[in-house]
């Protein structure tokens, strides 16, 4: 084809449209050549495909979905990536116009455009390069355009883009970056102009992906608590204790609290999910500084009813929570501190997931460093009612599957107290209303939840509680055939959602936010401190041996940092 005119080239471009209903393609198959034409093109190339794109853009209505299939393929096959910006944009006006032009081509359209949120395989080393990130920019920015276009002109156009960003989520075995980079998508539309529109299902979404990886990843051990192991009351400062492994040298943090505790090292799926999940805290910060957060937290907290909150393995995405909620306590801490109640005290619900619920409350309260002591004592005093109102309602005897719900809730007690309850001494008032809990009543029940509870978080409670004088019992209630059948076998029973964070890179938003057990003053810390040498040994076997204790606090799970875990 010699040089023609644009008004040439436009009707060139219609006559061979039409002649391609009529069986005859010569044309047609050379305009198919001319749009396959993407590597390398010289000058006049380019201007000849701006040209043609621009003409199919005044032609559309010339297009036929059973005629011109090899047209359309080759429209929606065309990567943004792989062409300059006088391309791209053309590409882009032809897209949004066909896609306003019929409705059957919208799906065509956006899974074109959605298409393009994953960058080709050949550009993700590029993508590290200043020149890489300002090509992603380029595409992107154009990409969001065309989406809120055809919004503009097709109103059903944001249910349909939903449904096509789930389905080109991206699987696990695709490559990280390219995971990445179609995350950021989905932040960009929750954030962006179609936020209105598909917001919500994008944090949904979102969620899900996190979830998916979460419980991908495989530990080697999950430590039951039983007299004959370590309990959950070991791990954390024994993980503290390890000596600093070299390749956590090159981390930027301070290095007093990250260089002893354990974190994933070579897990393929922890890294992956390890870099969205820092890239989900940063948008969780934008929005925060944009004024955005309660709203964005409303689909956080029903994504988090519906599919965390029932996830038996998960272990960080959780998280997500944790941070929203230490960007603002006030509103969406007490919105989730208030759902986690409503869900506990509610018959409503499973008993697995209240007892979820309540494991989840215990271990936010106790974790969560920008939480008042104040605060803490409010919300136990609402679960120890519950504990006391439901005990003068029963009078039989233990029964681990009837009192389950019961048994959680009073675990939760003791294991807020665990780290909570020197401060709450500290302060006057708030002591005043923690000895006029029914504290006693509850753990002296013919439930007995002292033998039915977590032996570890039984006998660290009642350390404290002793050394504070609440209340003492006898050491028989210690390692009992109860105990181990409830707490230490079923998984719920060992399940503190909060424990310390081990994914390294995203750690720099939780670590300021957290409680580690080694930040805790516990009510007999003083009493160690004194160094009293002649303490009494039934005291000791009762209570245990103090000076050893304060190395004994959570950590339940024991991370797999190999790749053949997977």
């Amino acid at each position: 084809m010699g040089y023609v005119s644009d008004y040439e080239l436009s009707h060139h471009v219609r006559e061979a449209l039409i002649s391609a209903t009529l069986g005859d393609t010569t044309e047609y198959d050379q305009l198919i050549g001319i749009m396959h034409h993407n590597a390398r093109l010289d000058p006049e190339e380019v201007a000849m495909l701006v040209t043609v794109l621009r003409a199919l853009s005044g032609a559309v209505s010339y297009i036929d979905i059973l005629h011109h299939r090899s047209l359309l393929s080759s429209i929606c096959g065309m990567r943004l990536w792989n062409y300059g910006p006088d391309v791209m944009d053309a590409l882009v006006e032809l897209v949004v116009t066909l896609a306003g032009s019929n409705g059957k081509y919208v799906d065509l359209c956006l899974d074109m455009l959605v298409s393009n949120f994953i960058p080709p395989y050949n550009f993700l080393e590029i993508l590290k390069q200043p020149r890489g990130l300002a090509k992603k920019d380029q595409v992107l920015m154009r990409v969001h355009s065309a989406l809120k276009g055809i919004a503009d002109v097709v109103p059903l156009a944001p249910s349909r883009l939903e449904q096509i960003v789930r389905e080109r989520v991206p699987s696990g075995y695709v490559k990280e970056a390219q995971t990445v980079v179609y995350v950021e998508n989905m932040l960009m539309l929750e954030s962006g102009d179609m936020g209105e529109f598909v917001g919500n299902s994008m944090i949904f979404e979102l969620m899900n992906r996190l979830i998916d990886l979460d419980v991908e990843i495989v530990w080697d051990e999950v430590l039951y608590d039983d007299p004959n192991s370590k309990g959950i009351f070991v791990m954390e400062l024994e993980d503290l204790a390890r000596p600093v492994d070299e390749t956590e040298m090159d981390m930027d943090e301070p290095q007093k609290e990250y260089s002893g505790r354990k974190v994933l090292w070579g897990n393929v799926v922890a890294q992956k999910l390890d870099t969205l999940m820092d890239l989900t805290f940063d948008h969780l910060q934008s929005c925060f500084k944009s004024g955005r957060l309660l709203e964005v937290f409303e689909a956080l907290l029903q994504s988090f009813q519906s599919t965390v909150l029932g996830a038996e393995k998960s272990k960080f995405a959780q998280f997500v929570m944790f941070f929203a909620c230490s960007l603002d306590p006030e509103d969406c801490g007490t919105q989730f501190v208030s759902r986690l109640l409503e869900i506990f005290g509610s018959t409503v619900y499973p008993q697995d997931r209240r007892m979820s619920a309540v494991f989840y409350l215990a271990s936010y309260l106790s974790r969560a460093k920008f939480l008042s002591t104040s605060y803490v004592t409010i919300i136990l005093q609402s679960l120890v009612d519950w504990c006391y109102k439901y005990g003068k309602n029963q009078s039989g005897q233990i029964n681990q599957t009837h009192h389950r719900v019961y048994y959680a809730g009073c675990q939760a007690v003791m294991y807020v107290l665990c780290f909570r309850m020197r401060s709450i001494l500290a302060t006057p008032e708030l002591k005043t209303q923690l000895l006029n809990m029914p504290l006693e009543r509850i753990f002296k029940h013919a439930l007995n939840p002292l033998e039915v509870c977590l032996p570890s978080i039984v006998e660290e409670f009642l350390c404290q509680a002793n050394a504070a004088h609440l209340f003492t019992v006898s050491n028989d209630v210690f390692g009992s055939e109860m105990s181990r059948a409830f707490g230490g076998f079923r998984r719920l029973d060992v399940f503190f959602p909060f424990d310390p964070y081990l994914l390294k890179k995203s750690d720099r938003f939780i670590r300021p936010n957290f409680i580690y057990w080694s930040m805790v003053r516990t009510t007999y810390d003083d009493q160690d401190e004194d160094g009293d040498e002649d303490e009494d040994e039934d005291e000791d076997e009762k209570f245990g041996n103090k000076k050893d204790r304060k190395m004994q606090m959570p950590s339940r799970i024991r991370p797999s940092t190999s790749p053949e875990s997977l």
